[in-house]
């Protein structure tokens, strides 16, 4: 099976570029490459992504899982491989660089019910679920190193022999996720590991590989392992774009940037799940979606797509499956 390319590069500007960039090894310098980042940037759905991104922190966070929030909307064009010299993103950076805590972490506009252990008041704040998600997307941007490095100092200083709990700014009172406090948190193990996988001091940090074995040892043991109530069964295994919560492509893009996991059995069944999925042209079909995102060729199940195809050979290629 082949990485379909000629279809890829036929895809809309941001397919092509990143096929271009992280499928064929072409520079920025390329004229095919400059091209595709031009119709990129003249888009008319990116656009208006940056402009609403020039609004940060954006609306309330009550529910990290919600596919509309700006901080998803945020890692998507840090993927796509926007940077300061691009139009709008100077603006995103500043507003996000007057967010930051006393403590190191970058805050986002926060509101957790009193029931929950919050204080029910809408405030600047940061979890685990958002700031690593933040701190990622700025250092892919061009965020002031000073502050990124600030913020990981005091986030790596969290980290426990069996990865990341569920932690949270003191704004936030007693609010901790549902689950045993020893546990760790899968999804503030997946953030954790896709902040520090941008900061090349970090490859191989010993907490990296307490990350990555804590999530390779949820896999291994997902029928007995679910901690806050993170699951790897079905819906897990679902392929979904973009990344946006904890599931198979999203896990797999990130444990698949450390060159030393590649050879590990546990991520091998992963990837022999996602090969399964190619059909016989080595397409990728969405199988679940978000609906904040059905008006993008992902954002729906019926055809394969050509943004979730380059997702999953990108993962294969990195741990030389192609």
């Amino acid at each position: 099976m082949k990485i379909p390319v000629d279809w890829l590069v036929e895809g809309e500007p941001w397919v092509e570029y990143r096929t271009r960039l992280d499928l064929l090894g072409q520079t920025e310098d390329d004229t095919m490459v400059a091209a595709a980042k031009k119709a990129i940037l003249a888009d008319v759905k990116i656009q208006n992504l940056v402009l609403e991104l020039g609004e940060w922190p954006g609306s309330v966070i009550a529910n990290h899982k919600n596919a509309s929030l700006l901080l998803h909307k945020l890692t998507f064009i840090a993927d796509l491989g926007f940077s300061l010299h691009d139009p709008g993103i100077e603006r995103i950076v500043e507003r996000i660089l007057q967010h930051q805590s006393s403590e190191g972490p970058f805050q986002v506009l926060t509101n957790i019910p009193v029931h929950f252990g919050g204080t029910g008041q809408d405030q600047l704040a940061w979890s685990l679920c958002d700031t690593p998600l933040v701190v990622y997307s700025l250092a892919k941007l061009g965020g002031d190193p000073t502050a990124l490095k600030q913020a990981l100092t005091y986030l790596v200083g969290l980290c426990r022999d069996n990865g990341w709990p569920c932690a949270a700014s003191k704004e936030l009172g007693k609010f901790r996720g549902p689950g045993r406090k020893e546990d760790p948190c899968p999804f503030a193990n997946l953030a954790m590991l896709k902040a520090l996988s941008v900061i090349p001091e970090y490859a191989n940090d010993p907490v990296c590989h307490s990350g990555a074995d804590t999530l390779l040892t949820l896999w291994s043991e997902s029928l007995s392992q679910h901690p806050y109530i993170f699951y790897m069964g079905n819906d897990f295994r679902k392929l979904k774009a973009p990344f946006i919560w904890y599931d198979l492509l999203h896990v797999l893009d990130v444990l698949t940037r450390f060159s030393w996991l590649s050879n590990d059995k546990r991520l091998r069944d992963m990837l022999a799940v996602l090969e399964s999925k190619a059909n016989a042209q080595g397409r990728f079909t969405p199988e679940s979606i978000w609906t904040a995102w059905k008006d993008w060729e992902f954002g729906q199940k019926k055809v394969p797509s050509r943004w979730l195809t380059l997702m999953a050979w990108r993962i294969l290629k990195r741990v030389g499956l192609v």
